[in-house]
């Protein structure tokens, strides 16, 4: 071979080899740009759910208690030990230090101590226990309505200071000037009575609403609760109060122990957050053990416990609490999921591209037939051929893979955790360089001698034809088992290519047989263009069943994909309604009646409400007196219900269910498991509330909630506040009456806007403010729908499917033409033969039609069963519920709309062909025609 031979071949075949520089280019190009930006959309998936959960509460903290008694007088530098924290994160090591950032200048808290005086007004409490904190971040979601906020220096010869809420004060009694006398718990082998130290209230502030949930878990500050003395009868009141930076130095040196100080860590995922988490998690998770190696040597004279030294103090052991390692196992279970549905279609585009180049390379070898039949037959062995043919196609088969990798890499997102692969690339041009050998041996190899027998050898070949497809049905199958039982993994995310090679060798079979039927009728009827074209079909049938897997792979990835997108969006609907139960809902901690809202079922501003009350109760059966422990008794009114959602099949059935009846037994509906223990009879409870008498209630079941009541959006918010598992008692407002107010438990308010301005998400958060405080946490539907789309995992798996699918789609079109192209010549002939017979324009043109009608129908026919046949058959793994925050899977929606489009858009094609093929026919002359013919 010389390089003049290989540069005449290469002119010779450059359309062809163009095309299989394209698809190597864009293989090559996928593998170094898919990967990095589906870890950029990982990345953004992670850091939203890392920063709403530490808009909330630190995902990292570290705590400990100071020791005040090592020194004479006992005293501690709160301020000193505080900013000591920032040195901590040095213990963590280099790479994960930088990830982690010191948040805020810490907290800390005393134990309950008891006040003394002023004695809180009311007989009800026996005893008033004071939490006292500095929290420095809180002071961004307070107003001081009187007064100001305790100072972090306070003044020499002044008691520390304390700031309290308005409702706060008005149940202790005090005002800004007020002492307060309280009394702390002695420290044993120091103290032999408890220290007593006075605080001046310095401000009453009143606290505002936030949108970052800071108030979960911290209603205390501006609540107070009660609760039943322990060891004697009684009530205690609980109440907590903030306090300056220096608080802790004046108690300590009154003799009061230390506080417990926290200090906040905030993780810093920006960037690559995948990898930055996973290189954090390392380190975290002897993070504890490395502070005690460094900073802990001795050992407490007083508590006997380990010492370790903060900033040149003395403390207590310290103590990790890590949210954020959890946190990163749920998400790579999520992310696992979404890597397995995005399997699928890259597998599906992979296939494609495979049967791509197949088609282009028998085209390539077809044009070159008469040219390789005569080399062979001037002496030239297989060997030659095949490396000719070589020499020419793998330098553009490798210069087209360097320049899809360059292309890739520079347009491919930097700073993200995905990074190029290049083994898949390298395989990608491996595979297709190597189908141009394989290829050109077997179309350029020696006959074998003819046998005996020529039956037997058609015995053969049917024979092998017959393994062949038995081997794929059964690899089909076994991999839709093990799919169904093991879920998706990096093999068996190919399964759905065989389903659709399985469902293609189902049509060979079919489509020959139907289209003998029509032959049959076309030849009773008059005419013969119709018997020509559908017998050239039945002719051509085998020979297309690489096109048909194209066409029918190509369109199922599309349908399924329209199947998941839809899918996924339909859930996050029933997501964001499950979440916030109507437009908007609004939860705070205890059964309060709602503030500002006498009929919360028509209120004022147009907005409709309905508020329902939670209660965990514990409950006994009437027939067997069996005690029914932790049962969540959520009471309503029906009638709100409707208010908000008419059409809600719960609230229909507690409007017939539980009748406006005011006297006992209560009627109730119950969840099927609290139903199955007691079968028969109602149950009765006992309320017992600090401060006032016991009050009985007997509760009638009336029904028992079926599944698709359970799951009504109407118990989202409430669902959502109760364990799993959880039996679950629904009953009548009327229980409000009878039953006292309570801090425990919790008030869910639903709105459903009236009219476009009331559905506004300021109309709606001004009305639950309104009605429920500063406190409530707050959510918005239309806001939470936008979150959830939004989320990086749901948008990445959008995207990957949809570039899938448009490049199989190109590719397919692509295959298509060159098959079209493959066998047009056979077509032609047919065509020109029959019009040296006197066959017309139109006649010719409706011939073309027809032998190309046959492959358009079962393509459509097969691309739609495949797209919706693979969905049904990976029922098990195809686990959709974490994208749309539902209450159980999504059921499957298929995009009708883009099926039709696609099925439609595939036969335009193939029709498009078929015109094509006329007009080009038409413009022959007749020496053309009868050189064809």
């Amino acid at each position: 071979m010389t390089r003049r031979l290989i540069r005449k071949e290469t002119r010779g075949d450059l359309p062809l080899l163009a095309c299989l520089a394209a698809l190597v280019l864009v293989l090559t190009a996928l593998c170094a740009w898919a990967p990095a930006l589906a870890g950029g959309q990982e990345d953004r998936a992670l850091r939203q759910r890392v920063d709403a959960a530490q808009s909330q509460a630190p995902l990292i903290s570290l705590s400990t208690t100071p020791e005040v008694f090592n020194t004479q007088p006992p005293a501690v530098d709160m301020a000193t030990l505080l900013g000591a924290g920032r040195t901590l994160t040095k213990q963590l090591g280099g790479e994960a230090a930088r990830h982690v950032a010191f948040n805020g200048g810490g907290s800390y808290d005393y134990d309950q101590a008891s006040l003394l005086s002023p004695r809180p007004p009311g007989p009800a409490n026996t005893s008033t226990q004071l939490t006292v904190s500095y929290l420095p971040s809180a002071r961004a979601h307070l107003r001081y309505v009187s007064g100001h906020a305790p100072a972090d220096r306070t003044p020499l010869a002044t008691a520390p200071q304390i700031g309290l809420s308005q409702t706060i004060a008005r149940a202790l009694g005090v005002r800004v000037g007020s002492r307060l006398t309280l009394e702390f718990a002695k420290t044993p082998g120091v103290q032999n009575a408890p220290p007593q130290a006075q605080l001046l209230v310095s401000g009453v502030y009143r606290t505002t609403a936030s949108t970052d949930g800071f108030w979960t878990g911290r209603e205390t500050l501006d609540q107070p609760s009660r609760h039943p003395q322990e060891r004697s009868a009684g009530t205690v009141l609980a109440v907590r109060g903030l306090v300056g930076l220096d608080a802790a130095d004046l108690l300590a040196g009154a003799g009061v122990g230390g506080p417990r100080v926290t200090w906040q860590l905030r993780a810093d995922l920006s960037g690559a957050a995948l990898d930055r988490a996973r290189a954090l998690t390392g380190p975290l998770s002897h993070y504890s053990a490395d502070l005690s190696a460094a900073l802990c040597q001795g050992v407490d004279p007083i508590t006997n416990d380990i010492a370790c030294q903060v900033g040149g103090q003395t403390t207590g052991p310290l103590l990790l609490t890590d949210f954020l390692t959890p946190m990163l196992a749920a998400f790579t279970a999520q992310d696992q999921q979404a890597r397995s549905l995005a399997t699928f279609a890259v597998d599906a585009l992979a296939a494609v591209t495979l049967a791509t180049t197949a088609v282009a390379v028998r085209l390539l070898l077809r044009r070159r037939q008469s040219h390789l039949r005569l080399q062979r037959a001037r002496g030239a062995s297989t060997a030659r051929l095949v490396l000719l043919r070589c020499a020419v196609a793998w330098p553009v088969v490798l210069t087209a893979a360097l320049l899809g990798w360059a292309a890739g890499r520079a347009l491919a997102p930097t700073g993200t955790s995905g990074s190029p692969q290049p083994v898949p690339a390298a395989l990608a041009t491996t595979v297709v360089a190597l189908t141009v050998p394989l290829m050109t041996w077997l179309a350029v190899r020696e006959p074998r001698r003819p046998g005996r027998l020529r039956r037997s050898r058609r015995k053969t070949v049917v024979g092998r034809r017959l393994v062949l497809e038995l081997t794929v049905l059964l690899a089909a199958a076994a991999g839709v088992v093990a799919l169904r039982s093991q879920g998706p993994d990096g093999i068996l995310g190919a399964v759905p290519v065989l389903v659709a090679l399985a469902v293609v060798l189902l049509l060979l079979r079919i489509y020959p047989l139907v289209l003998r039927l029509v032959l049959r009728q076309a030849r009773r009827g008059r005419g013969t263009v119709g018997f020509v074209g559908a017998a050239r079909a039945a002719h051509d049938a085998p020979a297309t069943g690489l096109a048909l897997f194209v066409l029918v792979l190509t369109l199922g990835t599309a349908v399924f994909g329209g199947l998941v997108h839809r899918t996924i969006d339909d859930g996050l609907t029933t997501g964001a309604a499950w979440t916030t139960g109507a437009d908007a809902s609004a939860t705070v901690s205890g059964t309060a009646a709602s503030a500002g809202t006498t009929a919360p079922g028509a209120t004022t501003t147009g907005i409709r409400a309905a508020v329902q009350r939670l209660r965990i109760l514990d409950l006994a059966g009437q027939a067997d007196g069996a005690a029914i422990p932790q049962v969540a008794v959520v009471t309503v009114d029906p009638r709100q219900l409707a208010a908000v959602a008419p059409k809600s099949p719960l609230a229909e059935a507690l409007q017939s269910g539980l009748t406006a009846d005011s006297g006992t037994p209560l009627p109730s509906f119950l969840s099927p498991g609290l139903r199955a223990r007691e079968r028969t009879g109602g149950f009765t409870t006992t309320v017992v509330t600090p401060g006032r008498p016991p009050v009985d209630l007997a509760l009638k079941p009336v029904g028992t909630l079926t599944a698709a009541q359970l799951d009504d959006p109407l118990l989202g918010p409430v669902t959502a506040l109760i364990p799993a598992g959880t039996p679950l008692l629904i009953t009548t407002a009327d229980a409000d009456r009878l039953l006292p107010q309570q801090p425990s438990g919790s008030t869910v308010l639903l709105l459903k806007g009236g009219t476009p301005a009331t559905t506004e998400p300021a109309a709606l958060r001004s009305a639950a403010a309104r009605a429920l405080g500063p406190l409530a946490r707050i959510r918005v539907r239309s806001e939470t729908l936008d979150t959830l789309r939004a989320d990086g995992l749901t948008r990445g798996l959008g995207t990957i499917y949809t570039v899938t699918s448009i490049l199989a789609a190109l590719t397919g079109l692509l295959a298509l033409a060159l098959e079209l192209t493959l066998t047009s010549d056979e077509r032609s002939r047919t065509t020109s033969f029959l019009r040296t017979l006197g066959l017309g324009g139109k006649e010719a043109g409706a011939l073309h039609f027809l032998q190309l009608l046959p492959l358009a129908v079962a393509s459509a026919a097969g691309g739609t069963l495949l797209g919706l046949l693979e969905p049904r058959l990976m029922a098990g793994t195809l686990d959709l519920r974490q994208f749309t925050g539902g209450p159980a899977q999504p059921a499957l929606r298929t995009d009708y709309s883009l099926t039709l489009a696609l099925v439609a858009g595939a036969t335009a094609l193939i029709l498009t062909a078929a015109a094509t093929e006329t007009l080009l026919a038409r413009r022959r002359r007749l020496g053309a025609v009868l050189r064809l013919t």
